[in-house]
């Protein structure tokens, strides 16, 4: 990824030195003395004055060493000399880049780190509090979904040493994946959106092995900190008291009575919502740019992780009356189709049970002149995956969809479930299914596109675009 730090933040000095790389890494200089004003593992996404990262990924990055100085990077860090360029040798990447991000996080001494995590919403959410940090000062966060093994310490190696605020996302497949995440970046604030169904392949309990899997991120964290919960969850009790016994303070919120942000009101608009709330006991009103239900509990995690960051209240509430729906994650589109006019809802980034009922939920508050449509592709690494497709029938009809298509061998099972006149199509792949889609489409149709990234939902979305002569 090309970027090194927040829009917000400019510059006032390199990022590294090739002295001070060396030095976090243990690592050897050969070739003339650099700076680096970023940090890159993608040769195709170097800016100059990058420094490129080698890391064995999918493929080698070795192999793209040369392409990266090539297309001006500072140096590269390397396992092996290249011929090319400065670099820095060390043991192993993977490592020297670990080391560099503690590095980075030890010498931003005034800096407040949170984490996020979830099951859902963990991307909007670190986004929604990387929008209000920027508005408060010299900040940092988390870009595309590096949350991961190398993209934590990729963004910890990118955070500059004026930052006074950052916030990073923090995901995991397994259990012990987010222990020695969480260690790399010691947050101040750790926030738990919601814990579901998700990965629970992966557990032999099931969601309980989730929820456990999800308190790791207090494992980096000092007594003093805060945890921010959502009292909603079904897990609450459980990450309550594994934040308690770290020494944390527990901040709340969710439409539970008692919650320390309590959400009393959520009316969705054209374009955004006004969400009503009881913060420290005192009522609060935020318009957001969003309109999904969720957002509803989204906006007060944002408020409660941005203030336990020192972050301004009016900044917050600017921010989130910004902050618009992220690509695939809700990003709505008027597309006007030879057939007229439809209203394109993008969630085709991924899906899990809990995120395909708040979708419906969130269709269900449309009102138009025309039909709620819904086209649906597999949600992939479930665990009894038939039987948790064709549950989704009721949310469904709970939301008065006119028409579901559907798309992926599991959402055969869906299809079975719905009464015929519910049923637009099932085909066996998105590609397949998209043609139908399109040609079924009306004018004033609101048609909502979901499923996870392995189904490929987001062909569909690219389907429809094409059919209004939109290009890619």
């Amino acid at each position: 990824m090309a970027e090194s730090a927040s829009p917000s933040l400019l510059w006032t000095s390199p990022l590294w030195t090739s002295a001070e790389i060396a030095n976090a890494t243990g690592g050897r200089v050969e070739g003339a003395p650099f700076q680096a004003h970023g940090v890159s593992i993608d040769s195709r996404e170097i800016e100059p004055g990058d420094l490129f990262v080698a890391l064995r990924v999918e493929r080698d990055g070795h192999e793209f060493a040369d392409a990266a100085l090539a297309r001006g990077a500072a140096a590269a860090l390397v396992s092996r000399p290249v011929s090319s360029g400065p670099f820095i040798e060390v043991g192993d990447t993977l490592r020297a880049l670990e080391r560099l991000g503690e590095a980075a996080r030890d010498r931003a001494t005034t800096a407040r780190r949170a984490a996020v995590t979830g099951s859902v919403g963990k991307t909007s959410v670190t986004q929604a509090i990387a929008a209000a940090i920027a508005l408060a000062g010299p900040s940092h966060a988390s870009v595309k979904s590096y949350n991961n093994h190398f993209g934590v310490p990729l963004t910890l190696a990118r955070m500059p040493r004026e930052t006074e605020r950052a916030v990073f996302e923090i995901g995991m497949n397994h259990a012990g994946e987010i222990t020695p995440l969480s260690g790399f970046v010691r947050p101040h604030v750790a926030v738990v959106t919601v814990v579901g169904p998700v990965h629970v392949e992966n557990f032999p309990d099931g969601e309980i092995g989730v929820a456990r899997a999800k308190a790791e991120i207090f494992a980096g964290m000092s007594a003093g900190g805060v945890a921010v919960l959502n009292a909603d969850d079904r897990w609450f009790e459980l990450l309550s008291g594994a934040a308690r016994a770290r020494g944390l303070e527990v901040r709340t919120f969710g439409a539970a009575e008692g919650a320390d942000a309590r959400l009393t009101g959520f009316v969705a608009k054209d374009g955004g919502a006004l969400v009503s709330a009881v913060v420290g006991g005192r009522p609060v009103t935020l318009r957001l740019a969003q309109n999904g239900r969720h957002w509803g509990s989204n906006a007060l995690a944002t408020l409660l992780a941005a203030e336990a960051l020192d972050t301004p209240r009016q900044a917050v509430v600017e921010a989130l009356a910004r902050f618009a729906p992220l690509a695939g994650r809700g990003e709505e589109t008027r597309l006007a189709l030879p057939q007229g006019e439809v209203a394109l809802i993008d969630e085709s980034y991924n899906a899990n049970p809990v995120s395909m009922r708040a979708a419906l939920a969130t269709l269900a508050a449309r009102k138009g002149r025309g039909r709620r449509i819904a086209v649906l592709t597999d949600m992939l690494e479930l665990s009894d995956s038939a039987s948790v497709h064709a549950a989704l029938a009721e949310p469904l009809l709970d939301a008065d969809v006119d028409l579901a298509f559907l798309a992926g061998p599991d959402m055969k099972a869906l299809d079975e479930a719905l009464p015929a006149g519910r049923r637009g199509g099932w085909r066996a792949t998105a590609d397949a299914l998209a043609p139908m889609v399109v040609d079924a489409l009306r004018g004033g149709d609101v048609v909502m596109i979901k499923g996870s990234k392995g189904s490929k939902a987001s062909h569909i979305v690219e389907a429809i675009k094409a059919a209004a002569g939109e290009t890619f």
